[in-house]
């Protein structure tokens, strides 16, 4: 596989990874969720929360990385 080959395919490959993960987590969120509501709801609204923004803090960090790249 050729350089820029390669430069193509790590992004998305990197993408997929890190949906798959999201995705795992966002099936297991209620039951976490439900867990959590035992002791508190606002922890366990709060954890939702925190887990939402965290998806959108992974793809901007690595937006600003690749972006400070050049990819």
């Amino acid at each position: 596989m050729t350089e820029p080959q390669k430069k193509e395919r790590s992004p998305a490959i990197a993408a997929a990874i890190i949906l798959l993960v999201v995705g795992l987590g966002f099936f297991i969120l209620p039951r976490i969720m439900l867990w959590l509501g035992d002791f508190s709801p606002w922890l366990a609204g709060a954890f939702g929360t925190v887990f939402v923004l965290a998806f959108f803090l992974i793809f901007w960090l690595r937006a600003r990385y690749q972006r400070r790249r050049g990819l």
